[in-house]
């Protein structure tokens, strides 16, 4: 009896057969949940404490099932039983602990640090409903509950509690852990804090709540809705709750693992401050350590030789900012902290130093606190460190030129290619052996492949087989029927401006408008998009309002929709990008150069055989560099042109639409009667003068070219062995985007663990 048929035994006295799905999940659960702790975590003097305020992990079943080395095994005995796996995964919910990917790679992260045998764990809090769940009504976005937790689940409570205060009243922590596993190596820990008195009845309508009851609300939602002062204030709580217990925790294991000195404590414990969501750890670590008996300037250096900053972001306003009087309504304990780190800054570097971390109007700058208080400073591409040395934390790059350095981010293959690509996974090992499954970077030997007819035609199959898997889930997500045969284009991702998901729009608007002009394609187009927009976010809705309301023009009239269609998957998440992923041919990364960070989506469509559609902006750049001119279409303006056009100041929209008839036309769309014949006038309205009078990310300016280089992509797809070889050579080359080769760099340059 294998050990499968023995947990259901003992869990129902009945055999695989003779179960429900369900119970079958139930007793996979079971199994994997003990498999992983049997075979032990990883252990050292030093530990990674990872502080995100997301992690993005996707369903674990599989995930877990394939780094224990028992995927096939287990996929066999259900099959020889009459059940049907990807049934039972369906089953299984996904945990709702981030929205992007800030939090996918935070996950990828952890995932990496199990396989490489790194002492690390991830932190973060438990939320309850995560985001939120997208559902589509009326061609717009609505948000309800994405509820997850159920009685048996991946969470495992420990006995773990710790007291945050607040000003006037004190909340109650307890902490639940995820295992993690390593592939083929021991486990990690994702340890997630949450509140005693959460409460999940008070959600009334979508996802409304009342702010104001912290007591029930805390672990809620990621990312309450922050328009608001009381919606900013909860942001507040809430990434204090999450820091505080991972400080006293830090501090309880280091002891616990022999630290007997604080002095020591840099050799117990480094802290990665994943953006700037956890930057209040610095000031309660520094608090903490003073209550424990070590002077405040014993403790500024202790804490700074613990910390270290990962940037995510070029665009200002994404790093955060807090008004001094919010602390004083909620933290006032930090408030000595955080005035004297300013303090020991503006005595070194002057009292109007753009360094300093407390402004002229007492708002807290946080990224500068991080700056200043740990021992290094990443970005996450290579472009997005070279900017942020150069020009926007060009200042604090002259102060700490030892500090700054990149960690281009990285995905895990395994997931992103041997759980959720399987045939051309197999079909690798088949070619190059399986080795690629540890070391990514041996994908290179399939460049020898480059030129097998035989090996580019069994490619343009297993393609071909996933873009039908693909159809299947998009009928059933969208109601929406399209052709395998068509080209799949994808973008998915965030929904925000400088991605640029309009732009795709006002494409599809030009080849719907081409259409029925009588300009028809040579092989039908499907455009897919997938994004949650926020709450608060309203151009971002109606951008993804007037998506909607193409998908219903273009897919209802019947001279267009046998030629091109356009999707909106609803509820964009993990899941679905484990179908999406495999079956794209041409990958969207068009967002404004300079302002994309890395993107992390690109190297997923990447490894699995995409070409990708850009600008050189983020990850793009070393995707270029790594397949070659010939195997990436590339378009639009320069980041050095575009910071050059904010520097002047000379980027006016209204000025493409007079000089082109044609943007004119595409942008005017938006407002023509067949949008306002399905959509909301003010909707359409806003997006339209949006686009006309700021288009603060210059939709327009690449408009043109991007247009024509898309059609050269369609064209050429149709060689379809010269295409073949652009996608044999994308996946060999994405080797370097393996999440363990940032995570040893990480470790190598940063943590020493």
């Amino acid at each position: 009896m294998s050990n499968l048929s023995a947990v259901i035994k003992k869990m129902y006295n009945k055999t695989i057969k003779d179960c429900s799905d369900e119970e079958v999940y139930m007793g996979l659960l079971r199994l994997t949940k003990d498999a992983l702790k049997n075979k032990g975590y990883n252990e050292g003097k030093k530990r990674v404490y990872y502080i995100s305020a997301e992690f993005l992990i996707g369903k674990l079943l599989s995930n877990n099932l394939i780094n224990l080395g028992i995927y096939d095994e287990i996929k066999k005995e259900l099959s020889d039983n009459g059940k049907d796996m990807a049934k039972i995964e369906n089953i299984e919910n996904e945990p709702s602990l981030g929205n992007g990917g800030l939090g996918r790679l935070a996950a990828c992260f952890v995932d990496s640090m199990a396989t490489l045998g790194i002492n690390g764990v991830g932190i973060t809090l438990n939320y309850h409903m995560g985001l939120f769940k997208q559902v589509f009504e009326d061609n717009k976005q609505k948000e309800v509950p994405d509820t997850w937790i159920t009685k048996e689940s991946w969470l495992n409570k420990t006995d773990r509690s710790y007291q945050v205060d607040y000003k006037g009243f004190s909340l109650k922590s307890k902490m639940y852990s995820i295992d993690v596993s390593g592939y083929n190596n021991k486990s990690t820990k994702l340890l997630l804090f949450d509140s005693e008195t959460v409460d999940e009845s008070i959600v009334k309508e979508g996802i409304d709540f009342d702010p104001a009851y912290v007591f029930e609300n805390l672990t809620l939602f990621i990312y309450p809705d922050d328009s608001t002062r009381q919606g900013r204030i909860l942001r507040i709580y809430q990434q204090y709750f999450m820091v505080s217990n991972a400080a006293q925790l830090i501090l309880d294991e280091a002891k616990e693992r022999g630290c007997t000195d604080y002095k020591d404590l840099p050799e117990y414990a480094v802290i990665q401050i994943n953006d700037t969501h956890p930057s209040m750890i610095i000031p309660e670590m520094i608090r903490l350590l003073n209550e424990r008996g070590v002077d405040m300037d014993t403790a500024v250096e202790i804490v700074s030789k613990m910390c270290a900053y990962t940037n995510h972001t070029i665009l200002a306003e994404a790093l955060e900012k807090w008004s001094m009087d919010y602390f004083e309504d909620t933290l006032p304990h930090l408030i000595p902290i955080i005035e004297m780190l300013d303090k020991k800054v503006k005595d070194k570097y002057g009292e109007k130093s753009p360094l300093r971390i407390i402004d002229d109007k007492n708002v807290v700058h946080m990224a500068h606190m991080d700056i200043h208080y740990s021992y290094s400073v990443n970005g996450v591409a290579k472009l997005h460190t070279d900017i942020l040395k150069e020009s926007e934390l060009n200042d604090f790059y002259k102060a700490y030129p030892k500090k700054f350095n990149n960690k281009t981010n990285g995905i895990t293959f395994r997931r992103w290619l041997l759980y959720c690509n399987s045939e051309l996974s197999d079909y690798i090992t088949e070619l190059i052996g399986d080795k690629f499954k540890t070391d990514a970077n041996e994908l290179e030997k399939l460049l020898k492949y480059t030129d097998d007819k035989k090996v580019l035609q069994k490619i343009i199959d297993i393609k071909q087989n996933n873009k039908k898997r693909l159809k299947d889930f998009l009928k059933e997500n969208t109601g929406y029927e399209v052709d395998e045969n068509s080209i799949f284009d994808i973008q998915v991702k965030r929904l925000h401006e400088y991605k640029r998901q309009q732009m795709n729009l006002l494409y599809v608007i030009n080849k719907y408008l081409e259409i029925k002009d009588g300009n028809i394609p040579k092989r039908p187009l499907t455009f897919i998009f997938g994004a949650k927009a926020a709450p608060a976010y309203i151009i971002a809705q109606d951008i993804i309002h007037a998506i909607l309301c193409m998908q219903q023009i273009v897919n209802n009239d019947e001279d267009v929709n046998k030629y091109m269609k356009v999707i909106m998957v609803e509820n964009y998440n993990v899941t679905a990008g484990e179908k999406l992923f495999p079956a794209c041919d041409i990958s969207e990364q068009i967002s404004l150069a300079s302002k994309e960070a890395s993107g992390t989506g690109n190297m997923k469509f990447m490894l699995n055989g995409a070409v990708t559609l850009g600008t050189l902006d983020g990850a793009n750049v070393e995707i270029k560099q790594l397949v070659g001119d010939d195997n990436i279409y590339v378009f639009g303006k320069t980041s050095d042109e575009i910071i050059e056009h904010y520097e002047k100041q000379d980027y006016v929209a209204m000025d493409y639409l007079l000089d082109d008839i044609k943007i004119s036309r595409l942008v005017t769309f938006l407002m023509s009667p067949q949008m306002l014949s399905v959509g909301d006038y003010d909707c359409l309205a806003r997006l339209h003068k949006e686009i006309l009078v700021k288009d603060w990310f210059m939709t327009l300016i690449d408009l043109k070219e991007y247009i024509e280089v898309k059609d050269r992509a369609f064209e050429e797809y149709e060689d379809r062995m010269s295409w073949a070889k652009k996608m044999l050579i994308n996946t060999a080359k994405a080797g370097f985007f393996s999440s363990d080769r940032t995570i040893k760099q990480y470790n190598d340059d940063i943590w020493h663990v």
